[in-house]
């Protein structure tokens, strides 16, 4: 391909022009204009209520506590109850979990608060298999699908 441009940038103003050496690369940038003393913003360092009163600096309060862990669980949404009519099937439901114990007794606890949460949910039929649901990786999994 041709270097139509000769290798030079166009439109740049002294652009073709050396990177001078004697300038220093490690001196500091200065500030803005306005960030200075008379900027409004204060240098002195903060007290967040510490055990030492005696300074004279009024006690700022300290920043907000976390949230409780109760209000950091994410809470299913509300949804209308099912109701179910007669032996007809309004609804599905599907469960998985890896092929090991604790995972297994985790999955049963999941299956008991679901119908707990649910108590208008009439069970029509329920299917177990095993296969594969892939994630990071592929493996084996209890696949449990609940009509309702």
């Amino acid at each position: 391909m041709d270097n139509v441009g000769g290798g030079k940038p166009s439109g740049i103003p002294g652009s073709d022009k050396p990177i001078p050496l004697h300038d220093p690369l490690d001196k500091p940038i200065p500030l803005a204009a306005g960030s200075g003393a008379g900027s409004g913003v204060s240098r002195a360092p903060l007290t967040l209520g510490g055990s030492s009163p005696s300074l004279g600096a009024t006690p700022i309060a300290g920043p907000a506590q976390p949230p409780k862990a109760e209000a950091l669980r994410i809470q299913p949404p509300k949804a209308a109850p099912v109701v179910s009519v007669g032996d007809r099937i309004c609804g599905v439901k599907t469960f998985f979990t890896k092929l090991h114990p604790g995972a297994i007794k985790f999955l049963e606890e999941q299956i008991t608060l679901w119908l707990q949460q649910n108590p208008a949910v009439r069970i029509k039929s329920t299917n177990v298999t095993v296969g594969e649901v892939q994630e990071k990786k592929t493996e084996p999994n209890l696949i449990i699908t609940v009509w309702y």
